[in-house]
C-alpha cells in the first residue's frame, strides 16, 4: 500500500551530480521528475534538502569560521537548493510552496505549520528549507521534525546506497546489508542512519525511516508506493 504523505530527505550532494560541489542542471531535473512521479500518483509530498553541495561545516571548518556562523550559511545553502528544486519543479507542471524556518520572504514563506497543511490538502509540493532555523541541528534533524509535524507516514531517506549496511560497501566487499532493521538493533549495532537527534526523534515517535538508493532511476516511485526497496528501519 501506498503512503499518503511522505517526508522526502535529499542531501545536497543530488544536485552536484558527479561534480563535487555546486547545483548542477541535468541533477536537478532528473530530481525532479523523480518527484513529479510520486506527485502524480496522488501522495503528498514534503521535502527536506540539505546544502552540502554547498556549503559543509566539516568541510570548511579549518577557515575559522566560528560553528554557528558556519551553520548559518548552510541554512542558507538550503534555501538556495530549494528555491532550484522549486524551479525545476515549476517546469515540469508542479505546484510548489518553499516554506524557510529562516525568514527570507523575498525567497520563501515562513514555516507555519498551519500553512504547510493547507498547502498539502491543495495538492501542492511542500519543500522545508532553512534546516531547523538552528545551529548544531543538522537537516536529518529538520526531517524528522517536520515529518513529525506535517503527521508525515514515513522518512524517505535518499542515498548513494541501496540501504543499511553493517560496513561501508563502498570500502568492503563483504558488506552485509539488512532488508530491515529495529530502531533498537540499529542502536546496537552502531548503524549510522541519521544524526542521533533526528534518529532520536524518529525513535520516540516510532516514525519509520526507509534509507534506500536515490541515484538508481524509479527508487523514489517505488519506495513511496510502499514496495520492497533499501531497508525498512522501524519500532
Amino acid at each position: 500500500m501506498k503512503f499518503k504523505r511522505i517526508m522526502l530527505k535529499l542531501s545536497g550532494e543530488v544536485f552536484s551530480g558527479e561534480h563535487e560541489y555546486g547545483i548542477h542542471r541535468k541533477a536537478f531535473l532528473d530530481t525532479a521528475k523523480q518527484i513529479m512521479e510520486v506527485s502524480k500518483k496522488g501522495i503528498e509530498l514534503v521535502i527536506v534538502v540539505g546544502g552540502g553541495n554547498i556549503w559543509r561545516y566539516r568541510d570548511t571548518k579549518e577557515n575559522g569560521i566560528e560553528r554557528t556562523v558556519s551553520d548559518a550559511m548552510g541554512m542558507l545553502a538550503t534555501v538556495m537548493n530549494s528555491v532550484a528544486l522549486q524551479a525545476a519543479l515549476d517546469s515540469l507542471g508542479a505546484e510548489t510552496r518553499v516554506l524557510s524556518a529562516i525568514n527570507m520572504p523575498q525567497l520563501a514563506e515562513p514555516f507555519i505549520k498551519r500553512r504547510a497543511l493547507r498547502h498539502l490538502d491543495k495538492g501542492r509540493i511542500v519543500i522545508c528549507a532553512g534546516g531547523t532555523g538552528n545551529p548544531y541541528f543538522t537537516t536529518d534533524s529538520a526531517a524528522a521534525l517536520r515529518a513529525l509535524e506535517l503527521s508525515c507516514d514515513v522518512v524517505l531517506k535518499a542515498t548513494n546506497v541501496d540501504g543499511i549496511y553493517d560496513k561501508d560497501p563502498n570500502k568492503h566487499k563483504d558488506a552485509v546489508k539488512y532488508d530491515s532493521v529495529t530502531y533498537k538493533e540499529a542502536l546496537e549495532k552502531h548503524l549510522e542512519i541519521m544524526d542521533q537527534a533526528a534518529f532520536s526523534l524518529c525513535q520516540d515517535q516510532n516514525l519509520p525511516i526507509i534509507v534506500f538508493n536515490f541515484l538508481k532511476q524509479g527508487s523514489l516511485l517505488k519506495a513511496a508506493l510502499g514496495e520492497k526497496i533499501g531497508t525498512h528501519v522501524h519500532g
